[in-house]
């Protein structure tokens, strides 16, 4: 049995502390958050304790943590769980810095546990059975990777202000899936960027709406984009073009029922948000976790795939604020 504690008790906290309760090899423990009446509400839904981050990090008899505190958080979190001989499991980003997520990868290659980067999309089962499909053949080599990821509506502007901005903070998760899928990193990254959605959000010095185009060593290419703002829903689609064939991942409906009459064929909105699409990929996402783990095997995310899609999400503010294309292997250092 892996015995968690879990830092953070937060909205996306909720939905890890549900992951950790229901998976029946693990248990949590314990929570903490700056916000003392929120861990010790979340921590008595889940039958654990609230307690301060250091006690959780000084507790011999807690396995593992789960991070998921504020982005600027991260890094310092993964380096002293770690160094206190804990498995991590921390949220995306690394950091909103390249810089200081590249010093927790050097510190932490020394603490010899395992850290694992939250990019839960990899585990919903859409997305899953492409690369499966992919793995296994069925088109050939992939050659050209367009990823959809719209928000239903733009989040308030106090977020905006402290996300790192859209590339960091939203298409992060793309970058991740883009990588994924594509098997490799790219070697260019190109981006533009308008805040068409939201002047308040261009005011505050970010864009809501992108379009990035990935160039990669052998040719081949990616297109990715991100809005704010779909009014019909959660719009999260893949389509992978390869030599032999085609794969696409449609969205998840909020039901499968098609209305055929002499008006027109209509069907079902796209779920609304990444809580009812993203619900059973971030349960298996934890499974995936523990079994690694407790297996002492590789784990699925690791603390390298956070920082290449972090350096792909600084690429492209780069790039959509000079309107040239950046290299990426120059962001690494």
């Amino acid at each position: 049995m892996l015995t968690v504690g879990l830092l953070g008790a937060g909205r996306i906290a909720g939905v890890h502390a549900t992951a950790i309760s229901s998976h029946p090899g693990s248990r949590l423990v314990a929570v903490s958050d700056i916000n003392a009446a929120a861990a010790a509400k979340l921590a008595a839904h889940h039958g654990a304790e609230a307690r301060t981050t250091d006690a959780i990090l000084a507790d011999p008899g807690i396995d593992a943590v789960l991070i998921a505190t504020s982005t600027d958080t991260h890094s310092d979190l993964i380096e002293r769980a770690t160094a206190a001989g804990k498995a991590v499991l921390c949220e995306k980003p690394v950091d909103l810095s390249l810089a200081r997520a590249l010093a927790c990868r050097k510190a932490v290659s020394g603490n010899g546990r395992p850290v694992m980067i939250g990019f839960n999309r990899r585990f919903d089962p859409n997305f899953a059975a492409v690369k499966a499909a992919l793995v296994n053949g069925e088109i050939g080599k992939p050659e050209l990777l367009s990823i959809t990821s719209f928000d239903p509506a733009p989040p308030p502007v106090a977020y905006i202000k402290v996300s790192g901005g859209l590339f960091r903070d939203m298409m992060i998760h793309d970058f991740d899936m883009a990588n994924f899928l594509m098997g490799a990193a790219p070697i260019t990254v190109s981006a533009v960027g308008s805040s068409i959605v939201d002047p308040a959000i261009g005011a505050a010095g970010d864009v809501d709406t992108a379009v990035v185009t990935l160039t990669y060593a052998d040719g081949r290419l990616a297109v990715i984009k991100n809005s704010r703002r779909a009014v019909y829903g959660y719009d999260q689609r893949v389509e992978l073009l390869g030599s032999e064939g085609l794969l696409q991942a449609q969205n998840m409906l909020e039901n499968t029922v098609v209305k055929s009459t002499t008006a027109g064929v209509t069907g079902a909105k796209p779920t609304y948000f990444f809580l009812e699409r993203y619900m059973p990929a971030y349960a298996a996402e934890w499974a995936a976790f523990v079994s690694a783990v407790n297996a002492g095997s590789a784990l699925p995310v690791t603390l390298d795939d956070g920082v290449a899609a972090l350096a792909m999400a600084e690429a492209a503010t780069q790039s959509a604020k000079t309107g040239s294309s950046v290299n990426l292997a120059a962001m690494m250092g």
